[in-house]
């Protein structure tokens, strides 16, 4: 396994949230993107650029020595989280065999909401939240080279 880093959700403050942690642990953001440049596809729907939730963050990550702290702001359709159950463990794995093992592994007796596929970043991804209660996403970036 390559990697297993927090991700946390937000209410429309991520990048607040993310300029300041960068402002104390240093570094660049890996990657920072907004809601509006996401292109639509079968797992959502795109956000209208003229609205509100088009400025939000839908990913950012910020390298914080080995581990990369992440986070997004929740959107209308995914609605408000309430702080205490706003993160996921985020597992990054070495191929798409061993994430739909852990994906159909944890997510066994949960809720996997968002199924193991290919998404329009490059990776193959799926998201669920375990019978715990605790929420999980499993990524294979398919154009990253192994290690």
């Amino acid at each position: 396994m390559a990697a297993v880093n927090p991700y946390l959700i937000f209410n429309g403050n991520c990048e607040e949230a993310f300029l300041f942690y960068k402002s104390v642990f240093g570094g660049e953001f890996a990657y920072i993107g907004k809601f509006k440049d996401m292109p639509a596809d079968e797992n959502c729907s795109q956000v209208s650029k003229d609205s509100e939730e088009a400025e939000k963050i839908m990913h950012v990550s910020l390298p914080i020595g080995q581990t990369i702290l992440m986070g997004s702001d929740s959107t209308e359709q995914s609605g408000k989280v309430t702080f205490g159950g706003n993160f996921s463990v985020s597992i990054n794995v070495e191929s798409a065999q061993e994430g739909d093992r852990i994906f159909n592994g944890l997510s066994a007796g949960g809720n996997p909401f968002m199924p193991m596929g290919k998404t329009f970043w490059g990776a193959y991804f799926g998201m669920f939240t375990d019978k715990f209660g605790v929420n999980w996403m499993v990524n294979f970036d398919e154009n990253m080279p192994s290690s």
